[in-house]
């Protein structure tokens, strides 16, 4: 069976006076992902493991977490993708095994090192290398969104069929504006990566 692993950790966490704060969002956003709670955990205080069965949806998936957490002020997520097999399923996530999760572990380790935010493993090292250097560069926009930026890219992606209209309505701001936010947080051009992630990853 192949499957997607999410493995990240919050960056600057220990700078918040009340991580309350951050784990209540963090714990939301894992939720929404997969309501199933056996598929996802938050351990060591700031990492967390998270599965997403429906591989296509790993991208979307780590750009959401990445919303979720830049809605605070002065944080910001490390997130490793490893998409592989699934050869032992736990009652805890983080002790089912596979090349899904050893990837992405090992990615997440080398994500550390070398100061960068977002990664994926796959088998395929071809692969690897085209969709590592879009993240590359879809991050020289996402690591510097501000606080509105993230909260309208988690809007987008929780309602993904609404209105500018409707979303200004439920945070209570115009029509006008939501365009502007998506404008600024490059919506459109996240979501035509996304689009061209579960293309390259379809051939898997």
């Amino acid at each position: 069976m192949t499957t997607s692993i999410i493995t990240g950790d919050i960056i600057k966490s220990r700078t918040q006076s009340n991580p309350e704060i951050w784990m209540n969002t963090l714990k939301k956003a894992l939720t929404f992902l997969n309501p199933n709670k056996s598929n996802w955990e938050i351990y060591r205080g700031d990492s967390f493991q998270l599965e997403i069965e429906d591989y296509q949806n790993s991208f979307r998936a780590a750009v959401y977490i990445k919303a979720c957490v830049k809605t605070i002020k002065g944080l910001d997520v490390r997130i490793a993708i490893g998409l592989g097999s699934k050869t032992y399923t736990a009652n805890k996530v983080s002790e089912s095994n596979g090349d899904a999760y050893v990837f992405s572990g090992e990615t997440l380790d080398i994500l550390k090192k070398e100061k960068l935010n977002l990664s994926i493993k796959t088998t395929n090292n071809k692969l690897n290398n085209s969709l590592n250097l879009y993240f590359k560069l879809a991050l020289i926009v996402m690591d510097h969104w501000t606080v509105n930026s993230a909260e309208i890219v988690k809007l987008s992606i929780e309602h993904p069929d609404a209105l500018q209209s409707e979303l200004g309505d439920m945070i209570g701001i115009n029509q006008n504006a939501i365009s502007n936010r998506q404008k600024r947080a490059h919506l459109d051009e996240i979501l035509e990566l996304d689009s061209l992630y579960r293309q390259k990853i379809g051939t898997l």
